[in-house]
């Protein structure tokens, strides 16, 4: 289907505004940016010269952890601090397991968020427990007892809520009914939305969090399809948890954040980094930009329908005569002109010179191809540029092995025009996706995540073509594709971290980052924990001040041990399990 017809038949989705202090979210409104402090909230003049850099640097709203009164107590003279240096952001507390601190500081802060997995539940078991309906309508009733006032108190002091769903933090009863899947997130989020709608209550957005991008994904979509349905329009908040640092942990956000922004969903934005919080602020300004030149090009919303929103569930069939990795391959773009010096590589080397592209696998030429204006029958390779249905044509005429994609020019939109097409025709070519490589790193690590980023989210492509290898293999891990490196999952800490987070996960990743596939997650405290840890092979907990707990999978096997002794211990876990590899 032609990008204007697309365009035509797009689906509009507009969500309404709520008001976040003097801050508007949704509706009419740009996309907001929001981080959260890593100071404890006890430490007010920390806590407001924090804010104030972040405020500093364009962060809109700012978040602290309240699990207590005395955190409660605090924020009063933290929003109070903030006025009194001509600061009017935001605050927001964050709230978990604490009902009555809820209560509390509602009256100082401007949003509260909540956590439906625990705000009402315990802490979950992650053993499986039965409901039958009469107890699970009791439950249900508990949630209206318990987070009712709350609701109520909101609404007398106009405050706004987030009803804040964590992957790793859902309760038993939901598990129990729809599992630890982005359908118990909906529902688990949708529960707290229902009491609130009864009271007359709409000031309030909903955010999916998930360490797995594509479970966060398929959560808001998930959600975004119910509303639709429903006929709601509730601001969404959207964020990748426990992404971790540095390129990886921007690259996962990206792809989480950036799919979903260029398709029209997300109001307001956070990139959890574990590094100090303004960091967090850069990227969120180069995903809003990226969204708003698409809203600009005319390119947002871009479902045809609404029932698009939802994933297809499994990645496309094609033919693989080629040598071409299962899990998705990484070729890398060299310009050069002796093409024998190349070291040998497993996925092959791309080079290109002038108008002629070859790629070698190994020291040895494979294909040889001019661009796809010069397709003829001794083809092996196309390469697709920007264009439409009349310039891919030839690729019915001729057969080739496979196609390289480059899209200069919405990337996302043309990319799923392009394999829409393929469909249509019944091609079942495998597609190498083109990453750009004529922008500054920075900016080239939050556009793969987004652009191709988000076409290999949804099953399109069957690998890359990047300058950089290592970019490109950090994409499909990130894709939830290949992996080939130790996957970190490390949270971006708050007021309740219980030891130096930078610190520990430089240190642990200085350790086991040569174990190629193997999950490790890094928590500040057990808020998470084990939840968050859903996907990790292993998890290193604070427990306590100076005590860690260790897991396997989701078994606790080691309680307050020492954080002395916490990394070789780790490293003994691994070994035991079989997944150590020497450096």
């Amino acid at each position: 289907m032609e990008l204007s017809k697309r365009r035509e038949e797009a689906f509009v989705w507009k969500t309404r505004e709520v008001k976040v202090g003097n801050v508007g979210v949704g509706g009419s409104n740009p996309i907001r940016i929001q981080s959260m402090t890593t100071t404890s909230t006890r430490d007010v003049q920390g806590t407001v010269e924090q804010i104030m850099r972040l405020s500093d640097v364009g962060c809109e709203i700012a978040r602290v952890t309240v699990q207590g009164k005395k955190e409660a107590e605090a924020c009063e003279e933290i929003k109070n601090g903030l006025l009194k240096r001509g600061y009017e952001i935001p605050l927001v507390a964050d709230i978990h397991f604490y009902p009555a601190a809820a209560m509390m500081v509602v009256d100082f802060v401007d949003k509260v968020r909540v956590n439906p997995g625990n705000f009402v539940d315990p802490r979950a078991s992650f053993i499986k427990l039965e409901y039958d309906d009469a107890s699970y309508a009791a439950e249900l009733r508990k949630i209206d007892e318990v987070f009712g006032p709350l609701v109520q108190r909101c609404i007398e002091l106009k405050k706004a809520m987030r009803i804040g769903t964590n992957h790793g933090s859902l309760s038993d009863r939901i598990m129990n009914r729809f599992g630890d899947t982005p359908r118990g997130m909906v529902e688990s989020a949708l529960e707290f939305a229902r009491v609130c709608r009864k009271k007359g209550f709409h000031d309030f957005m909903f955010s999916m969090k998930s360490s797995n991008p594509l479970v966060m994904v398929e959560a808001y979509r998930l959600l975004v399809y119910e509303m639709i349905k429903l006929g709601w329009d509730y601001p969404l908040h959207l964020g990748v948890t426990e992404a971790g640092e540095g390129e990886d942990g921007r690259l996962k956000s990206a792809v989480g954040i950036g799919s979903l922004l260029l398709d029209g969903l997300g109001d307001t934005i956070r990139v959890s980094l574990t590094e100090e919080p303004e960091a967090e602020i850069d990227p969120c300004k180069r995903l809003v930009s990226l969204a708003e030149d698409y809203q600009k090009k005319g390119l947002i919303p871009f479902v045809n329908t609404w029932k698009d929103l939802l994933f297809k569930g499994e990645r496309r069939s094609v033919k693989r005569d080629l040598n071409l990795h299962k899990d998705g391959s990484v070729f890398v773009d060299h310009t050069c002109s002796d093409l024998g010096q190349k070291e040998e590589r497993a996925d092959g080397v791309v080079h290109r010179a002038k108008n002629e592209l070859k790629i070698i696998s190994g020291n040895k030429e494979a294909l040889r191809i001019n661009e796809l204006e010069c397709l003829d029958d001794q083809s092996d390779v196309a390469w697709v540029r920007d264009g439409d249905p009349s310039t891919w044509a030839p690729l019915l005429k001729f057969s080739v092995r496979f196609i390289l994609l480059e899209m200069t020019h919405s990337i996302l939109h043309r990319g799923r025009a392009f394999f829409d097409w393929l469909e249509e025709n019944d091609l079942d070519l495998p597609v190498i996706l083109v990453g750009r490589g004529d922008l500054p790193k920075d900016e080239v690590t939050i556009r793969a995540g987004a652009e191709p980023g988000a076409l290999l989210l949804d099953g399109y492509g069957e690998g890359v073509l990047f300058s950089d290898r290592s970019l490109g293999l950090s994409l499909l891990q990130a894709c939830r594709m290949r992996f080939s490196k130790t996957e970190f999952i490390s949270c971006p800490g708050c007021g309740r971290t219980l030891f130096d987070l930078q610190e520990v996960t430089k240190r642990i990743q200085s350790k086991t980052a040569h174990l190629p596939g193997v999950k490790i997650a890094i928590m500040g405290c057990i808020v998470n924990g084990i939840g968050e840890m859903v996907d990790a092979d292993f998890g290193y907990v604070g427990s306590r001040k100076g005590k860690i707990d260790l897991y396997v999978g989701k078994k606790r096997v080691e309680k307050n041990i020492d954080s002395a002794l916490a990394d070789e211990m780790l490293i003994k876990l691994i070994k035991e399990e079989g997944l150590w590899v020497e450096p």
